[in-house]
């Protein structure tokens, strides 16, 4: 990731840690909101910009680019024994979930049926468990990157395979998709090499824009599931009547 981007999204990130949005920015800086926004989709910083959204924030450029070092060391992959941890405490890994997406300590005890003690707790566990660094006033900084990846074969994988993958292929009465494509063909390894660099992309952009809106509000965000896969295979139907 270039470093323009980086500095971009740790911006994006002190600015939902302070409570700031970009209007909050525009306002200040007597800009409109459309400018400040175009600003961060472009990441078109000059210094002077960027001084003064920092002077907002009541930090230096310093302070910006220190935790900037740190955030490009955010973990990206769990040990097995963490990734164990959150799957022996259903609340645990539901906090966890809900941390990597963004959500504060009132969203969660107010969406969930946790209790502010149960979520005082489970705030204090992610915090031994690296995985927040927990802040006073139960306000956390995310140690986890928003690409991350859980172990291959590992304890989480195979939650995903059996509990997740399952019932997310299988949708309740009524419930829409909102986008579903099944593609098969013979593709040569060139190809294939094209189609993972593209599928790699769309990854990365889509938890670019999950810790864009993270920023928003629960009430204007809609929990979505995004299922990506590709992997050589034949349906058994058809394999059964091979020669």
């Amino acid at each position: 990731m270039s470093q323009i981007k980086q500095l971009t999204l740790t911006l994006k990130q002190l600015l939902r840690e302070h409570d700031l949005t970009y209007r909050d920015i525009a306002d200040a800086l007597a800009l409109s909101e459309a400018s400040i926004k175009r600003c961060f989709s472009q990441q078109s910083f000059t210094l002077e910009r960027l001084e003064q959204i920092t002077d907002i924030m009541g930090m230096t450029l310093s302070d910006v680019f220190v935790l900037m070092a740190q955030q490009q060391q955010k973990v990206s992959q769990l040990t097995e024994s963490q990734e164990q941890q959150l799957l022996e405490n259903p609340k645990l890994l539901l906090a966890a979930v809900c941390v990597r997406d963004g959500w504060q300590f009132d969203e969660l005890i107010a969406h969930y049926d946790i209790s502010e003690h149960e979520a005082i707790q489970l705030f204090a566990k992610l915090d031994r468990l690296r995985l927040i660094e927990l802040h006073p006033g139960n306000r956390y900084r995310l140690l986890i990157a928003q690409d991350f990846r859980w172990i291959p074969g590992g304890p989480l994988e195979r939650f995903m395979e059996q509990e997740v993958m399952v019932k997310f292929m299988a949708p309740k009465k009524n419930e829409p998709w909102t986008f579903r494509f099944y593609l098969r063909g013979r593709y040569s390894q060139s190809s294939v090499e094209i189609l993972q660099r593209r599928l790699n992309q769309i990854t990365r952009e889509a938890a670019e824009l999950n810790e864009e809106d993270a920023r928003l509000p629960i009430a204007e965000r809609t929990h979505m599931g995004l299922l990506m896969a590709m992997r050589p295979w034949e349906p058994s139907l058809f394999e059964a009547m091979r020669r």
